[in-house]
């Protein structure tokens, strides 16, 4: 485990420098007030990660709105090839991230200028110019935790 950082409580100094791990309140928050879900690598194989996450998540009344470059619907949403394809009607608030680390920063740009409110980046997504890109612009953000994991484990 990493040394925690004592002036900056939540804050560990790892390998890369410093990350902000984020609090239970804080978690809770995200997965109880905001409700639309646009999931950034779904697959529509029913025995991926990203599809098994998205349909927990729409069984729990979040409203999940596919991205990946090909397909008509998943999980019986419309899928979208990329964030800004999404009509400005839906209201985007989560952007969930399954693609790898070094492919998250044109989500995050992407995520700013539709003005979505938080970044989750799921396990094993790890890019701390993606983090800092959408905390700079007003994003919260998650990083390295699975949404459906964490919404079994708080709520």
């Amino acid at each position: 485990m990493p040394a925690l950082v004592p002036e900056f409580p939540h804050t560990f100094r790892g390998v890369g420098g410093f990350t902000r791990i984020m609090k239970d309140e804080e978690l809770k928050e995200i997965l109880t007030h905001y409700k639309t879900v646009a999931v950034v690598g779904i697959s529509p194989k029913e025995d991926r990660p990203s599809y098994r996450v998205a349909s927990y998540l729409k069984s729990k009344g979040y409203r999940i709105v596919p991205i990946r470059p090909d397909g008509d619907t998943i999980l019986g949403e419309k899928v979208y090839p990329n964030l800004l394809e999404i009509p400005e009607e839906i209201e985007v608030d989560v952007v969930d991230v399954f693609r790898k680390s070094g492919d998250v920063p044109p989500v995050v740009d992407d995520a700013v200028q539709r003005g979505t409110k938080v970044l989750w980046m799921q396990e094993g997504v790890i890019n701390k110019e993606a983090e800092s890109k959408a905390e700079k612009a007003g994003l919260k953000v998650v990083m390295d935790r699975c949404m459906k994991k964490e919404h079994q484990r708080l709520l």
